[in-house]
């Protein structure tokens, strides 16, 4: 297939690349900047320069093309609303484009937006209904619309860890907080969990879904179910030879400053029904595993 990929730079968008053109899949990807487009190339695929506020030109290569995978997602907690209004519009107009069609298209969206309940979510676990899951979580009903309108579009989920040599995401946040402060923290008991996949493994998700997913379907790129936030915490400390230490909710923000809501949240969840659609199954390190052989503690 000819696939355009957004976020083809990116952390997660780069393994996708990388997996679909070694599947024998044709890759055009959005790029920011020569550097990107270079690394794009290297890769094995072509870019297409621009921004995600184009949506017209973003409508114009969704068309084009016989699949899009959409990883990207400006990640300005700050702004968090607008940045969900944004993906909004690029879904849309993609949607759009791809309309009666039957082509695939392929959205990301978060394990940490799911509704809470008696355990670990599922495929079938929708969005939470308030704060700022129910902003994206709205995202996910547009995608879903979208499979009634004739395209076969779905979800990916991803872990709040997506981990790997080059991760940029909370864990390495996390680990340059624990260098500043002096400690590695968690909060109360630090028994709520975060689930996790190696990089690679999702970008095989990513395939797999593109090439066998049916419309309307939720994905869960799983490896993990939940580890228990302190050992998170404890694994950090090891590696950077700090203590570690419990922080009192009431004096979480402080510490955690806006990463404090993410610490404080369950985010576990199953790939129980995406390997059996899908056959897909973990293959990669485990989080504490990798975060030790992958540089998370380099200076």
């Amino acid at each position: 297939m000819q696939v355009f990929v957004t976020g083809a730079s990116g952390f997660v968008g780069s393994a996708v690349v990388a997996e679909l053109v070694g599947a024998g899949h044709a890759v055009t990807g959005l790029v920011r900047s020569e550097a990107a487009a270079a690394a794009l190339r290297a890769a094995g695929g072509a870019p297409l320069h621009g921004e995600l506020a184009d949506t017209a030109g973003l409508a114009r290569a969704a068309a084009a093309a016989e699949a899009v995978v959409h990883t990207a997602f400006v990640h300005d907690f700050d702004n968090f609303a607008a940045s969900v209004a944004l993906d909004r519009e690029v879904i849309g107009a993609m949607g759009g484009a791809l309309e009666g069609s039957g082509k695939p298209f392929l959205v990301t969206s978060g394990i940490g937006l799911l509704q809470s309940g008696d355990g670990p979510g599922t495929e079938e676990t929708p969005a939470a209904r308030t704060g700022h899951a129910a902003l994206r979580g709205a995202n996910e009903e547009l995608v879903h619309g979208l499979a009634a309108r004739g395209v076969r579009a779905g979800v990916l989920r991803l872990p709040p860890s997506v981990h790997g040599a080059g991760d940029h995401g909370f864990v390495p946040c996390l680990v340059a907080l624990a260098r500043r402060s002096g400690v590695s923290a968690w909060i109360g008991e630090g028994t709520n969990r975060w689930s996790a996949v190696h990089r690679a493994d999702a970008a095989r998700l990513y395939r797999a879904a593109l090439e066998r997913g049916e419309p309307g379907q939720n994905h869960h790129a799983v490896g993990e179910t939940g580890l228990p936030f302190r050992e998170i915490a404890e694994a950090i400390g090891r590696g950077l030879g700090l203590p570690t230490v419990s922080v009192p909710e009431a004096e979480a923000g402080a510490h955690f400053g806006w990463i404090a809501a993410f610490v404080a949240r369950e985010m576990a969840a199953t790939a129980r029904l995406t390997a059996q659609r899908l056959g897909w199954g973990a293959e990669g390190p485990g989080l504490l595993e990798d975060m030790a052989a992958s540089g998370y503690f380099d200076a």
